[in-house]
């Protein structure tokens, strides 16, 4: 093994060196790490700007622990608007207003989801047979197919505060009005003479509107300003069929400004 002379000989000049010197390099470096510590102390604090415009009291904190709880729950900056979708039953663009806290209307416009109500088109036609293919005799119902299928729904909701469960969840409910505009194509079999029946297709459009009752939750403390929402919805026809009722409901999120 080698040993180089003149690292001994820096070593020896070292040891030497006067105490007092030693002592000074030593607080000189104390001095500098202190002061790189105080300026990134204050590289992290809020400016007098930021604590005067916002709130002097709360404490900073880093970008990988920010929690930033969506709009809707801050109580003074009423009110808010959400954008966004839905899917279920319909699947639709929908608008929210938040005047206040606890009190919302929502639009939706969108397509039911048709599929759900197959066998009802199919019932409907049987026992309404002599509406949609008029001057027709024996017809027996054989497919048909949803051309198109329109759905707007109006509602105004009372949202309650359920933080107790989880922070920024609500539980809302709420009453408003369904519209629909369905065009249903039915391929049937009539009977042409008493010894032939024959085949034929019919464009028939319908609509309905009626009252409507929802019940839902709403969920907003993302890192994002949105709401995630699920809710069912009890539609009540006073329309097409009066009386009649159907189940709807869907899951989406909106984004809030």
């Amino acid at each position: 093994m080698k040993i180089r002379i003149y690292n001994k000989k820096r070593i020896f000049v070292v040891m030497r060196l006067p105490i007092s010197l030693i002592i000074c390099v030593f607080l000189l470096l104390c001095q500098q790490a202190l002061h790189a510590q105080g300026f990134n102390k204050t590289f992290h604090t809020k400016s007098n700007l930021t604590k005067n415009r916002y709130n002097n009291r709360a404490a900073f904190v880093g970008h990988k622990k920010a929690k930033t709880i969506c709009p809707i729950f801050e109580n003074s900056k009423y009110p808010y608007q959400g954008f966004g979708f839905k899917m279920g039953d319909p699947f639709a663009l929908t608008y929210k207003f938040y005047p206040r806290k606890h009190w919302a209307i929502v639009a939706d416009i969108g397509r039911p989801a048709s599929g759900l109500y197959s066998t009802y088109f199919r019932k409907e036609f049987t026992e309404k047979s002599t509406e949609i293919v008029p001057n027709r005799n024996g017809v027996d119902y054989s497919s048909h197919r949803v051309k198109s299928d329109f759905i707007l729904e109006g509602r105004v909701l009372y949202q309650f505060d359920a933080t107790i469960v989880s922070k920024g969840l609500q539980v809302y409910t709420g009453m408003g009005w369904e519209f629909r505009a369905t065009t249903i194509d039915y391929d049937f079999f009539f009977e042409e003479s008493p010894d032939t029946n024959d085949f034929a297709r019919t464009s028939f459009s319908r609509s309905s509107q009626g009252f409507q009752t929802v019940v839902g939750i709403e969920y907003a403390y993302f890192q994002l300003p949105i709401s995630a929402f699920m809710e069912m919805e009890y539609y009540v026809d006073v329309q097409r069929d009066p009386g009649q009722t159907f189940l709807q409901g869907g899951i989406g999120l909106r984004y809030v400004f």
